[in-house]
């Protein structure tokens, strides 16, 4: 009797269009307490949120809602369309493009998002290895990798197939600003907060 041999056996994996994940949600099947994403067809669930993801991310949104106003609409675990790549993941944090709508006609693209922060904690491999080559290849034109374990944060600019062609680590010392926003200069404490030793 013949066996199988584990690299014999091959699995097909069921991908999911922008089209077919929209339906799951309108007809209840992904509801709101369920922290997913689509991410190059398929949907992954999203890492828990710790108490210092959440303090980060909430230092971020008043930071850039106070400082930006009117320029830009800032938005939280919110999804952004990207039909290139299949995905539709949900960052932790976006600077649209302002829209009088506030796009309650859809989810903004590629071309209305300005800057795309994702806080890592548990997540920081996922969002260096899998979500910044996503972005890159739908074409975001920048975001900003938050690691607040290591306490760093890294700019990605200039998009390519896959990859950033820049990237800018913010030192201790240095200020970082959105390209949108070059007057916005940012110190490693503006955004992750001071150290204990501070």
């Amino acid at each position: 009797m013949a066996t199988t041999t584990p690299e014999q056996v091959k699995i097909e994996r069921k991908r999911f269009t922008l089209d077919d994940y929209h339906r799951m949600i309108e007809a209840g099947i992904l509801g709101r307490d369920d922290r997913v994403e689509l991410i190059e067809g398929e949907i992954v669930e999203m890492s828990p949120i710790g108490p210092r993801h959440t303090g980060t991310l909430d230092r971020l949104n008043r930071l850039f809602t106070i400082r930006l106003g009117e320029q830009a609409i800032v938005s939280i675990q919110s999804p952004v369309t990207l039909p290139e790549v299949s995905s539709e993941p949900e960052p932790d944090l976006a600077l649209r493009r302002p829209r009088e709508d506030f796009y309650v006609g859809g989810h903004p693209g590629p071309a209305d998002i300005l800057l795309v922060i994702e806080v890592g904690d548990s997540s920081a491999g996922f969002d260096r290895h899998v979500k910044l080559p996503l972005y890159a290849r739908a074409g975001i034109v920048e975001v900003w990798l938050v690691d607040v374990g290591a306490r760093t944060v890294v700019a990605h600019r200039d998009p390519g197939e896959g990859a950033y062609a820049t990237s800018v680590a913010l030192g201790p010392d240095a200020t970082l600003a959105p390209t949108a926003f070059p007057e916005l200069a940012l110190a490693l404490a503006d955004i992750l907060g001071p150290t204990s030793a501070e």
